[in-house]
């Protein structure tokens, strides 16, 4: 029988996380089969995916129900069903934590998509869905918006572990970076450990080729020069975009400012690449994994593209391969008329209405249950 493709991908320096939660994931034993079976190492979550998981299911209802008769409101309920899953992951990732001395293993639950622009009010969740997870092995998610960046300072500096979400543009990667190794320096400065603090910067792909293709399809249809160039970038530029981030990535980390750290026990902020499903039919349904595999890095699937890599993915350590290619791909936007900066903020403003969406239609559905249950009580 031959290697699991999931499996080979870790001799390669890349860890598998899935890209989904929920309890009948949990309750089926799948959550362990893969962990198990496909050398899974870690788990993300986000607005949208509990709003599929409880809103399509009827594994919460018991808990909904006995919760709204204790008198607790539609967003207690929902951080009591969240909080419930996220530690029942943790626990099952925790033999994976603890053999690899705490630098994979985690699960991640976000702070409210309704704070992505309140730095206080994030630092204020992040700290209370630390305390009430109570787990070493939890990421909490921060979006990677200007008040994010202050926010994933001060929860660093505290010790929380946070997996920077919502990351699109490189500028931005680099504020990211910056922000993690503030608060690292902050916490050396007050004589704390730096030995277990954990952040993952998660950088979203697919959406960014969704974003741009239209438009450069627009540009090849009318031909010229300018035509001829924005053909060739179709389908490139978020490949390009991570290649790049990843040498940013090691620029950083390799500079005497974060190696000062390291002697003491800090640990890198690793690049996780989000939103690797295919969205566009014509492309490979692995098109977002094969390019990008390499050391310190993870790769952050949902369900449908964990089990297409494992039926045909062909793994090898690509990540560096073409990164003149990927500088150039960058490059040429400019040249064809496409501001990247400008089209990686219109993304993030975009990523955080489509978390708020799912959220607020979450919270209603669970205030019609919390209310129908307290009218027969």
């Amino acid at each position: 029988m031959s290697e699991n493709p999931l499996l080979k991908l870790q001799s390669f320096g890349q860890s598998i996380w899935l890209d989904f939660l929920s309890r009948a994931l949990l309750a089926s034993g799948r959550l362990k089969r893969l962990i198990e079976e496909d050398g899974l190492r870690g788990v993300t979550s986000n607005p949208a995916i509990f709003e599929k998981a409880i809103a399509g299911s009827s594994e919460y209802d018991d808990d909904i129900r006995t919760l709204a008769r204790q008198g607790k409101s539609a967003a207690e309920i929902y951080e009591a069903l969240t909080v419930a899953d996220v530690q029942a992951a943790a626990d099952l990732f925790r033999p994976v934590y603890d053999r690899l001395d705490g630098r994979d293993g985690f699960v991640s639950l976000e702070v409210s998509p309704h704070l992505a622009y309140d730095t206080e009010g994030t630092i204020a969740e992040a700290r209370h869905l630390w305390s009430r997870l109570g787990r070493p092995n939890v990421f909490i998610k921060v979006p990677a918006t200007k008040p994010g960046l202050p926010a994933i300072r001060q929860l660093i500096s505290e010790g929380v572990n946070v997996n920077v979400t919502l990351l699109f543009g490189l500028p931005r990667y680099r504020e990211v970076a910056e922000a993690y190794i503030a608060g690292l320096e902050d916490r050396a400065a007050r004589g704390l450990p730096l030995d277990r603090v954990a952040s993952v910067a998660s950088f979203f792909l697919s959406r960014i080729d969704v974003l741009l293709d239209p438009v450069l399809e627009r540009i090849a249809q009318e031909g010229g020069t300018k035509g001829e160039i924005a053909r060739g970038l179709i389908g490139e530029v978020a490949i390009a975009s991570a290649k790049v981030a990843y040498q940013i990535y090691k620029e950083i980390y390799r500079g005497e400012r974060f190696q000062r750290l390291a002697r003491q026990g800090a640990r890198t902020q690793r690049l996780l690449w989000a939103s690797t499903s295919t969205k566009n039919p014509a492309y490979s349904d692995v098109k977002y994994v094969e390019p990008l595999i390499g050391p310190d890095t993870i790769n952050t699937m949902p369900l449908e593209t964990l089990n297409a890599y494992r039926d045909h993915g062909n793994p090898a350590p690509r990540l560096e391969e073409g990164v003149e290619h990927a500088y150039r791909v960058l490059e040429q936007l400019a040249q064809v008329g496409i501001d990247i900066d400008q089209a990686t903020q219109q993304l993030e403003e975009e990523g955080v209405h489509k978390f708020v969406v799912p959220f607020d239609s979450l919270m209603a559905l669970l205030e019609s249950k919390r209310t129908a249950v307290l009218a027969v009580a």
